[in-house]
């Protein structure tokens, strides 16, 4: 029969092992991201910076001083209302929002994942622990302990109707997302 620090081993390698999944699917999903994925990580990175936000307010600021002749010597080539800064600050928009929403695409996919591990990681452990519930019963009724009256406990030993669960998150879900 196995010893208690048998049980205690087994539940520090489960443990062990779904830290290494958790691990494994993120090296998994880095491992398969395209160069433009990737590159678009890589950017979302820099642009998500104080460095990026005061480089950007500089530039548009120097940009700014130029073209309203507030320096001697620099001619302006973008008259105000700036219409070429307008274009430039536009086009920036809509290349960060692009990269941005590559790189998140990427990131929704693997979290799904983690959230996909975590059900059936869920699923399985309340089995295991109404598994453990019932050894527990067993005890107390073994040692004459009534139990009979106890509606917690009662309602505990049910299974759990995952249909109903994904019915009830499904409606909830609908309601949320209509307008």
């Amino acid at each position: 029969m196995p010893t208690s620090s048998h049980y205690h081993r087994h539940l520090e390698q489960r443990a062990k092992a779904k830290k290494e999944l958790y691990h494994s699917l993120k090296a998994k999903a880095d491992a398969e991201k395209s160069l433009v994925v990737k590159l678009a990580d890589r950017l979302t990175e820099i642009f998500g910076t104080l460095t990026f936000l005061v480089i950007n307010i500089l530039v548009f600021a120097i940009w700014i001083v130029v073209n309203v002749d507030l320096l001697p010597g620099l001619k302006a080539f973008d008259d105000f209302p700036f219409s070429f800064l307008t274009m430039v600050v536009s086009l920036e928009a809509i290349i960060l929002a692009i990269v941005i929403l590559i790189s998140q695409n990427r990131a929704a996919i693997v979290s799904d994942l983690r959230q996909e591990v975590d059900l059936q990681v869920d699923v399985k452990s309340e089995a295991e622990i109404t598994k453990l519930l019932e050894l527990v019963i067993q005890l107390l009724e073994k040692n004459g302990v009534d139990l009979s009256k106890d509606e917690a406990l009662n309602e505990m030993l049910r299974p759990t109707d995952l249909d109903k669960i994904e019915q009830e998150l499904g409606e909830e879900f609908k309601g949320k997302s209509s307008p």
